[in-house]
């Protein structure tokens, strides 16, 4: 019980920074999925041009959409590439999202660092194996071994916001199935037609 009012802000603050983004004509994946809509598409329209980035370098950019899509990877419905969790990211941190920036930028320097170190060339230029296992290593850490404890706090970090970005997108509410995604893009009449105490109530709009 003690959990529930700090769990309840965390939620409601996630939303406010969600709609606020939903405003944001630069997108080209990502989708706010509790806007209005009178019909909701099978999937976002195919982008014409790449997402361009405004607050992270192209570099770092491609980092965090790799990054993203091994957290919450496509299998039998679309995951946070498709989502467009990369471009939520990069918005929240442009518009001064002060506890992303700066550690974001940080854990990204870590990450090339350790692929450096490892295999010798930077995280994005590593392949996919190799960039699963040095996400690997951090998200379950060997208990044996020495904590890697900027790699786990960056773990977090990347983690957080990739939920954030997916389940409060269209894709990520649509997985869920979501009643208040289909309350917004159906408004659905009253299933009570038959019942005498609701017929004097309009029909329902078309």
């Amino acid at each position: 019980m003690a959990n529930q009012g700090s769990d309840r802000r965390a939620v409601l603050e996630m939303l406010a920074k969600a709609a606020a983004a939903s405003q944001f004509p630069g997108f080209t994946r990502w989708a706010f999925g509790q806007q209005h809509q009178h019909a909701a598409p099978a999937s976002p329209p195919i982008p014409t041009a790449p997402y361009r980035p405004t607050y992270f370098s192209t570099s770092e950019y491609r980092a965090i959409e790799i990054l993203t899509d091994l957290t919450i990877p496509k299998d039998e419905t679309p995951g946070a590439l498709e989502a467009g969790v990369a471009e939520f990211i990069d918005f929240l941190a442009a518009h001064g999202e002060k506890q992303l920036r700066q550690p974001m930028r940080s854990g990204l320097e870590w990450l090339d660092a350790t692929a450096a170190g490892r295999y010798g060339a930077n995280f994005v230029s590593l392949s996919p194996d190799r960039q699963t296992a040095i996400l690997s290593s951090v998200a379950y850490p060997d208990p044996a071994a020495q904590p890697d404890r900027q790699g786990r706090a960056f773990f977090r970090l990347i983690r957080r916001y990739t939920v954030m970005g997916y389940y409060t997108s269209r894709i990520g509410l649509a997985e869920l199935d979501d009643p208040g995604l289909r309350f917004y893009t159906e408004s659905p009449a009253c299933p009570h037609t038959g019942d005498p105490e609701h017929r004097h109530l309009p029909p329902p709009r078309v």
